[in-house]
């Protein structure tokens, strides 16, 4: 059993076990003995969101780091795809990330990239706990000028949008395009607004005020409704909200409908397919997507590959296949011949390169493919075991299963990054699913609380 990591690095609310600077100061340490051989100067770059809790945790990464003899590249706040893009770019030995991504300004979290620009596998992670609980590494102190030291990257940003801008035809322009952008209080609120208008959009930001308390709250891409209201009340052609880190993206058209990540990966996987683009005729989603991307790209003779409910899992499977496109539900989009992880800016600049390119609007771009309904329910629960070891839930949702036959589907599962369970249910009537849906929430809240 992992003691830290999950499903995307380490998480929880600042200042208590785990996400305390005593841990990250040991995370610090660990990872950089992993990373460091004795060849020469070794370099990790670290950035952060803008929630308050940053401040300490990267101050205790920092200094894990530099006492193991390794230098630290400071990005300050900024996106957690800038800072894979960036690991690599200056041919960094790791990145680390300081997020919570979508969660609250109270929690926070710790990830890390390898100098690939790629998150760091199970094997690797599991070594960092096992350094650290192990004691292994206690007594190893470099002094004089072999202690580590700390230094900002000045023009980080540039770099960054450069590479953004770099990611669609050099003959696409915005021009002419009004958007409704909702930076969700967080770490794209200077990259985010100026790649848009330096490529010519007519761009309308909201939340970009970070003030370390604010970000995600009411807004991002956990509250399309902001940009969908945004939208019609502006008139806008296209609205994109973007989560805490910047890493996924949600969407409104024209008439302030959301998409989500489903239906841009449907219409991105189409655009790649005329185009030749789009590897082994192959889209990867996770086990969450909705059934109506699967109708869709069978109809259009696209393969459909279904990973674990994580954008970690979906790059793995990219890289494995050798496709280039992938994403989840919730909005991470993974455009993998432009990056390593998903980046809800490029995202957007894929989209609405689409959009650009055929001529057509994002409404009917997005009418390729038809959701069924689908109820989503987040059960808070107290603690978290093997679902099948409780009767009353598994036949709750067995249950729900013989109900929809091959009409739906059922998925419960437990969130990787909160304490959650989540009950999905897809099928052709609404009302039904959602009450088939909430017996088994309250069978769950019975259970585990």
């Amino acid at each position: 059993m992992r003691k830290l990591f999950g499903t995307d690095g380490i998480r929880g609310t600042a200042n208590i076990e785990p996400m305390t600077v005593e841990m990250a100061m040991k995370v610090g340490r660990a990872a950089a003995h992993i990373f460091k051989d004795k060849d020469k100067r070794h370099r990790i770059v670290i950035g952060k969101d803008p929630r308050l809790s940053g401040y300490m945790l990267e101050t205790a990464l920092c200094a894990g780091i530099c006492s193991m003899g390794v230098d630290v590249l400071l990005l300050g706040p900024f996106p957690t795809p800038g800072i894979a893009f960036m690991t690599n770019n200056i041919r960094a030995d790791a990145g680390v990330v300081i997020s919570a991504s979508h969660n609250p300004f109270q929690d926070n979290g710790i990830k890390f990239f390898a100098p690939s620009g790629f998150k760091l596998p199970d094997a690797v992670e599991k070594e960092i706990e096992r350094l650290i609980f192990s004691n292994e590494i206690d007594s190893i102190r470099p002094t004089a000028e072999e202690v580590g030291k700390a230094y900002r990257i000045e023009d980080a940003i540039g770099r960054y949008i450069v590479h953004l801008k770099n990611s669609i035809p050099g003959n696409i322009d915005l021009e002419g395009l009004k958007m409704v952008l909702d930076c969700a209080n967080g770490a794209a609120y200077k990259v985010a607004p100026r790649v848009l208008t330096e490529l010519g959009a007519q761009v309308i930001a909201l939340n970009m005020s970070p003030d370390g308390e604010n970000i995600n709250r009411d807004c991002g891409s956990m509250h399309p409704e902001v940009i969908s209201r945004a939208v019609r009340e502006n008139n806008a052609h296209i609205g994109i909200a973007l989560d805490g880190d910047a890493d996924r993206a949600i969407f409104a058209d024209e008439y302030g409908n959301v998409v989500d990540g489903d239906q841009i990966m449907a219409l991105c996987a189409l655009n790649m397919h005329a185009e030749g683009k789009l590897k082994k005729d192959t889209l990867v989603a996770t086990v969450m997507s909705n059934m109506g991307l699967d109708i869709a790209m069978k109809k259009a003779g696209i393969n459909l590959l279904k990973t674990a409910v994580g954008d970690r899992y979906v790059v793995e499977e990219m890289v494995k296949g050798g496709y280039s496109l992938g994403g989840e539900q919730s909005g991470h989009m993974i455009f993998l011949g432009h990056s390593t992880t998903g980046d809800g800016t490029l995202s957007a600049l894929q989209t609405i390169s689409v959009m650009k390119k055929t001529g057509k609007s994002l409404s009917e771009l997005a009418s390729c493919m038809t959701p069924l309904p689908q109820v989503l329910l987040n059960v808070k629960v107290k603690k978290k075991g093997d679902l099948d070891e409780f009767p009353a839930i598994s036949a709750m949702i067995a249950k729900a299963e013989n109900d929809l036959l091959d009409k739906g589907r059922v998925l419960v599962r437990f969130s990787g990054t909160e304490p959650l369970v989540r009950v999905m249910i897809e099928g052709e009537d609404k009302q039904r699913i959602t009450v088939m849906a909430q017996e088994i929430a309250e069978s769950i809240e019975r259970a585990l609380n």
